[in-house]
């Protein structure tokens, strides 16, 4: 278990599931007041703090933060799309920018 908290991998993918199912949890949270919902959100995001606060003790700020984002607008994005709310050209092509430019940075 100590190894997996300390690999930074899991972390980042950590810390964008968990910013990406709370901007889930929020659109379910918009229909209506729950409190369950509520409540899983403090849960989801009080584990995502702690995932980035942990990779940000072994990775510069810029990279933990261009890892979490791009990972996090693909899995919303992929929600948005399943959920019936279709992808614009310009929001495809903000996807297709995002992923290049981790690409240019993890290079």
């Amino acid at each position: 278990m100590l190894s997996v908290m300390s690999d930074k991998t899991f972390l980042a993918l950590a810390a964008a599931l968990g910013y990406g199912v709370s901007t889930i949890l929020m659109k379910h949270f918009s229909y209506g007041f729950a409190l369950l919902p509520l409540a899983l959100l403090v849960a989801v995001l009080a584990g995502t703090v702690v995932s980035e606060v942990l990779l940000l003790r072994q990775v510069e700020l810029g990279l933990a933060y261009i890892a979490i984002i791009a990972t996090e607008s693909l899995l919303v994005l992929a929600y948005a799309f399943v959920i019936g709310e279709g992808l614009s050209r310009q929001e495809m092509a903000g996807a297709a920018f995002v992923l290049v430019g981790v690409a240019l940075v993890s290079f």
